[in-house]
């Protein structure tokens, strides 16, 4: 039972089934590794990817994205309020808020980030992206954290950093995509210096040498992040750390294979094997990382996120007792259902 239930609750268990089924077909690398989270974190941990996920596709998908941010900010007071919208995905979400006490900043910031993308901006420098970052993916870092029951700052500061170091590469993957929808996250400082002008290639985007060297530098400055990470996830309840270490692993892993194929975004979208992610996650259960002693200070602008979440009251988790499948069981499991996935996508049935 997890703690501080409501007495009524305000999510069905197919309200919660509706949240596992979002992440299981939007994202194959998060949902693998959630199967390693414990049952009691991985409910909430769904309940959050399905509000996010939905609140994300609101504002890609609405023609008037300023109202489908207001319509969202009111979805966030109702759930706030213990008076959710009657969606799946707010039900579940104002539960696990009612349970966690999450701080209201946090999925407010993420919604800020979705404004930004809303009023189309640009980022000059690598400060400004890690200021859009922190908002859109930052914020889920922060907030899984608390529900996990750590809110000590150098563990939070470490989550962010993964959240960011994610967002970082999700945009080194999709500079073509993001190009052919009018839009550039790449700093736009460091592609005046490889000689590229921003707007001129927009009207043509088109993979090229001096492209390829800003994508590298994009994806080297995120691998700083990553190293960073890995003294927070030592520092998470014991029973977490493998599957935030698998998400920590498999996203990094995208960077490797747009290395392996040219650094080229632009012609196609890179795309990691599922037999690699098996291979990765089966390292995950010895997985100690070197830079475990290492101490760092928030990035400047993830620090508000920090400060938000180290002042919330979280659940205790890490003194659970350990619960019916270990995680040996779990890593072979999820590791053979990555089998699978591989062959149904060397048959051509599915897409990774």
């Amino acid at each position: 039972m997890l703690p501080h239930w409501p007495e009524q609750r305000l999510a069905t268990p197919a309200d919660h089934a509706a949240c596992r089924e979002l992440i299981r077909t939007g994202s194959r690398t998060f949902f693998a590794a959630s199967l390693l989270l414990p049952p009691a974190v991985r409910a909430p941990a769904y309940a959050l990817y399905g509000f996010c996920r939905l609140s994300d596709d609101a504002v890609d998908l609405s023609n008037g994205k300023a109202e489908a941010l207001d319509r969202l900010r009111a979805r966030l007071d109702a759930a706030y309020a213990a008076r959710p919208a009657a969606v799946p995905a707010d039900r579940a979400f104002a539960e696990m808020v009612l349970c966690y006490g999450l701080p209201r900043a946090l999925p407010e910031a993420l919604l800020d980030g979705f404004a930004w993308d809303v009023e189309g901006r640009r980022y000059e420098t690598i400060d400004e992206l890690n200021a859009y970052a922190a908002r859109v993916a930052g914020t889920v870092g922060a907030m899984m954290t608390v529900l996990m029951g750590e809110c000590d700052y150098p563990v939070l500061a470490r989550a962010c950093d993964l959240g960011v170091a994610m967002q970082l590469t999700n945009i080194a993957r999709d500079v073509g995509e993001d190009a052919r929808a009018g839009r550039i996250y790449l700093p736009l400082e460091w592609m005046r210096e490889a000689g590229i002008d921003p707007d001129l290639w927009l009207e043509d985007p088109r993979f090229s040498p001096e492209l390829g060297s800003v994508i590298q530098r994009l994806l080297d400055y995120a691998d700083v992040l990553y190293l960073r990470a890995a003294s927070g996830i030592a520092r998470l309840p014991r029973r977490c750390r493998p599957a935030i270490r698998a998400a920590c692993y498999l996203y990094a892993e995208i960077g490797r294979e747009l290395e392996r194929r040219g650094l080229d975004s632009v012609s196609s979208r890179t795309v990691v094997p599922a037999s690699r992610k098996a291979f990765l996650l089966a390292c995950c259960a010895a997985g100690r990382s070197a830079q475990e002693h290492l101490v760092f200070a928030p990035l400047p602008e993830t620090r508000f996120l920090v400060e938000a979440a180290a002042a919330s009251s979280a659940y205790p988790f890490r003194d659970m007792p350990v619960r019916r499948r270990g995680f040996g069981k779990q890593a072979e499991w999820v590791i053979d259902l990555f089998a699978q996935l591989n062959e149904r996508e060397a048959a051509g049935r599915i897409r990774l």
